[in-house]
């Protein structure tokens, strides 16, 4: 069994990276995990001072495309030291061992490491006929997660497989697919969903466990708020021209050229949360919507059932999806001059119901003084 004596900062130092290198790169970590300015100092203390964490990842039903987007990062020290900082001890895709050795390396960091140890996940784990469509060494994914989470410290779900079920989970689900989140509780849990997750969101989530020893904020689905707290459409670069009500009609209009919405051609932007508008892929270059692809929503909960992915979604809370700027102007001022006579309406009444209230104390002043008379 391997051990985990150095730090980040040690393995950098070990592989030439310069003082300035690591403080470069605590910077973009805390940024890419959503931390403060004020929070830096703690990531770099973190990353000084604590020993590599053992890291168990496993694999289920899934195509492996999060872990070829998380060694894939923008961050050229992210392929090179994070994976060495987390100490990867287990995982079918990337380790050089193979069968018993393998199973060794699993085993014996859970037992070394109980309590410890940072379970990823990479998959769905099928449930119907008692497993059979995924099996490793003869044992049902079930039977592995279920052994392999009882020790485990924190458990993160990378991808919307291992997340909410993606695929494989689409009805009628005949492998009866289902999220981790279903078969283990008691445990930390984080969904970082995608299909895949950006690699920095990845990096950002691991960066986070170890700066702080403990999950980041969740929203009510259990992903990260740094990433998840904002819809696609909140920070596209084609939202003005939805405001204004310019869409592409199909793909080859002349709206298409000049990058209008393309929430006709069935984006799902407007109720899709994830940080593709603001990270973006390939180094930052672009995301499905700035190619001319409207987002298929790959982020949500059963995206996948909701109709074909060019299907013009059914409006939502604001202005209608129809409705052009001059409309929306009108609206407006149709909806100010309502309120205007709102407004005075009800302060008439309630300047009627005050005069009707002082003659009537008026009379009965009068009453008083004729019966003291």
């Amino acid at each position: 069994m391997l051990e985990h004596p150095l730090t980040m900062w040690q393995q950098m130092e070990s592989l030439g990276y310069t003082r300035r290198d690591f403080l470069r790169f605590a910077s973009w970590l805390a940024a890419a995990a959503g931390i403060e300015a004020s929070g830096i100092g703690q990531v770099v203390h973190a990353m000084e001072t604590k020993p590599r964490i053992p890291v168990l990842w496993l694999h289920f039903q899934e195509c492996t495309c999060c872990s070829e987007s998380f060694i894939r990062s923008s961050h050229p020290i992210v392929a090179d030291v994070l994976l060495d900082k987390i100490s990867l001890d287990y995982t079918e895709t990337l380790m050089a061992a193979a069968g018993h050795q393998a199973e060794k390396s699993l085993h014996d960091t859970m037992k070394k490491y109980k309590g410890e140890y940072l379970l990823l996940v990479e998959g769905a784990i099928p449930t119907n006929d008692d497993g059979v469509y995924c099996c490793i060494g003869g044992r049902s994914a079930q039977d592995i997660l279920t052994e392999v989470a009882e020790g485990a410290k924190a458990i993160v779900c990378w991808g919307s497989c291992a997340s909410n079920g993606c695929i494989q989970a689409a009805s009628p689900n005949p492998t009866g697919a289902t999220p981790v989140h279903t078969l283990i509780s008691g445990k930390p849990i984080i969904n970082v969903p995608g299909c895949p997750p950006i690699a920095e969101v990845m990096a950002g989530t691991i960066v986070h466990l170890l700066a702080f020893d403990r999950i980041p904020q969740l929203d009510g689905l259990g992903r990260p708020k740094a990433f998840f707290s904002r819809r696609v459409h909140d920070t596209c670069y084609r939202r003005p021209n939805y405001d204004a009500g310019l869409f592409v009609e199909s793909f080859d209009d002349e709206n298409a050229k000049r990058g209008y919405c393309l929430y006709k051609m069935g984006c799902r932007g407007p109720v899709t949360y994830n940080a593709c508008g603001v990270m973006r892929w390939n180094n930052g270059v672009s995301y499905p919507i700035q190619s001319g692809h409207g987002c298929i929503g790959c982020s949500e909960e059963k995206f996948w059932d909701y109709g074909p992915f060019y299907q013009h979604l059914a409006s939502f809370p604001g202005f209608g999806i129809e409705t052009t700027a001059d409309k929306v102007g009108v609206a407006l001022g149709i909806a100010t001059a309502a309120g205007i006579a709102t407004h005075a309406i009800s302060t008439n009444i309630r300047k009627r119901k005050q005069i009707q209230q002082e003659i009537a104390g008026s009379d009965t002043i009068a009453d008083d003084t004729k019966g003291g008379a």
